[in-house]
């Protein structure tokens, strides 16, 4: 088939989609869920195929790898979709003097494209957040994953099938450059467009696109410490954020820590060294560190070093003199996706909450809870940079729009 097919019949299966109630839309979720625990070993099969391709020192190998617990994590995030309320709801009403009844509702934007790349979750994800929305989901998953993302698309299908819905509401192309621009092209077809990924990837779809774009941008991530923080939990913070999950868009880039306390940056950065983080610092960190941190795991920082996202075991420190240049910094080299604040000064944490621009600011908590689940969002489909519409976690309520309904009883406009 033919890529504009797939994207016509995708669009043809829209209104069949907005008949289905709350509770059918559920069951589905609930039933595919447990297909896709009941299909692990399946799935893991073709995952590994695709593991295969990638050489494991490559960033995106964590994120393309599946596990069983990662499988179950999948399903897990799937029932707490169906489980919240549906985003498809009034959300105001007002009577006019003549006595128009003008009602503002949400509704799905109708065909919505993913653009993703290797991450095989982004699949199930996608199509639970859609589907219980109300969007018909057109996935372009990058070949890395190809395999995987097959195998996922493989059994919503089939249960969409036992429940006699159109399998089109949940779409995959081809893993072909071509297909992208076909599905960037779509404008008659396709309503939304939802990149995920690089940097790159995003700026590639943003330019390209005759489609309208949420980016979900890259994650600069930075944590200041200030002249006032637990040191403990500053170290704690630090840790978790750069260590979690090194691939994900949510991990910690680059420490910033304020000149008083760079003899206990030692201290701070302890449990890095236990996880071989490769840390590039400026002068003043760098010869704090000396002597106390693994030679062959610290390097002097050069300009590139500061908003760069690593993906990987490393991170940059920057000292400061000031809650100002630690703004600055922020300013300057942040992607606006998540920032962290570690202080026990209320004047520093009013300040940085209020100045720093990003779509997630963090006191005394490190950016790994950015993520729709840690926000009691069910899943998510990104994680939104941009101001317009959705911005951080984009769950259910991002994925829809409003229309304005308009009873009346025969008045006319005088």
């Amino acid at each position: 088939m033919m890529v504009e097919e797939y994207l016509l019949d995708a669009r043809s299966a829209t209104r069949g989609l907005l008949k289905l109630s709350d509770g059918e839309i559920n069951a589905v979720l609930l039933d595919t869920a447990d297909a896709l625990v009941s299909a692990t070993y399946e799935i893991l099969d073709a995952n590994s195929l695709d593991l295969s391709r990638m050489d494991p020192d490559n960033p995106k190998y964590d994120r393309l790898k599946l596990t069983p617990e990662r499988i179950a994590a999948i399903a897990s995030d799937m029932r707490n979709v169906a489980s919240l309320p549906s985003p498809r709801v009034e959300l105001d009403r007002r009577v006019r003097p003549n006595g128009l009844v003008i009602t503002r509702v949400a509704v799905p934007f109708g065909v919505i494209g993913v653009i993703y790349e290797a991450r095989p979750n982004v699949t199930a994800d996608v199509f639970s957040l859609c589907f219980k929305s109300g969007n018909v989901c057109v996935l372009k998953g990058g070949h890395d994953a190809d395999d995987s993302s097959k195998a996922i698309i493989k059994v919503i299908h089939s249960v969409l099938q036992r429940h006699g819905i159109d399998p089109a509401v949940a779409t995959l192309l081809p893993a072909t450059r071509e297909a992208t621009d076909i599905l960037l092209a779509a404008r008659a077809v396709v309503d939304l467009i939802i990149p995920r990924g690089s940097s790159s990837l995003i700026n590639s779809v943003r330019e390209k696109s005759q489609v309208p774009v949420i980016e979900t941008g890259a994650g600069v991530c930075h944590c200041y410490v200030d002249a006032s923080a637990d040191i403990a939990m500053a170290r704690d913070i630090i840790n978790n954020a750069k260590t979690r999950r090194v691939s994900v868009c949510n991990a910690l880039d680059c420490a910033i820590v304020h000149s008083s306390l760079v003899g206990s940056l030692p201290e701070i950065c302890a449990p890095l060294a236990a996880s071989e983080v490769m840390i590039y610092a400026d002068s003043r960190s760098y010869d704090a560190l000396g002597g106390h941190y693994p030679a062959p795991l610290l390097h002097h920082a050069c300009d590139d070093d500061f908003g760069t996202e690593f993906l990987s075991y490393s991170m940059a420190i920057k000292t400061v003199d000031s809650l100002d240049e630690a703004l600055e910094h922020i300013d300057r080299y942040g992607s606006g996706h998540s920032e962290s604040v570690v202080t026990t000064d209320d004047y520093v944490k009013r300040r940085f909450s209020l100045e720093v621009d990003a779509a997630c600011v963090y006191t005394n908590a490190p950016t790994s809870f950015t993520d729709g689940a840690q926000f009691g969002l069910g899943a998510e489909i990104g994680i939104s940079t941009q101001k317009m519409h959705a911005r951080g976690p984009m769950a259910l309520e991002g994925l829809m729009t409003y229309k304005w309904l308009i009873a009346g009883n025969g008045q006319i406009r005088e």
